[in-house]
């Protein structure tokens, strides 16, 4: 799998994604299943690099202490929106709005990707 990143605008940001060949039905569910529970991730909050409490840590998360005041404390960071995957041949694009989220969010779905392109695809 290759990434690149062009010019970014993280509230007007096309993903693309090229296939060997076109993709098949199965394939193309697998494709939205995925870029969907992501957003869903993001429309929640999911991607807040503000309050990464069991990140930051360490390896050992026994017994830890969640701070919730922390967390009403940083700033909302939400996807605004996601429009229907096309299909262009082999190739599938999608536009998202990712609002506040912040960058761990293309870190996410760049992982997630390759995970899926060596698994599923």
């Amino acid at each position: 799998m290759h990434v690149e990143f062009r010019e970014c605008d993280l509230f007007d940001l096309w993903i693309w994604l090229e296939f060997v060949t076109i993709p098949s039905p199965i394939e193309q569910q697998y494709v939205e299943e995925v870029l969907n529970s992501w957003f869903l991730l993001g429309k929640l909050g999911g991607f807040n690099a503000e309050n990464l409490q069991v990140q930051e840590t360490g390896l050992d998360i026994s017994y830890t202490q969640y701070d919730e005041e922390l967390a009403d404390s940083s700033l909302m960071a939400l996807m605004h929106n996601m429009s229907e995957v096309e299909y262009e041949g082999n190739w599938a694009l999608v536009l998202f709005d990712l609002g506040t989220s912040d960058a761990i969010a293309l870190d996410v779905r760049t992982w997630a990707g390759f995970r899926f392109i060596y698994q599923v695809v």
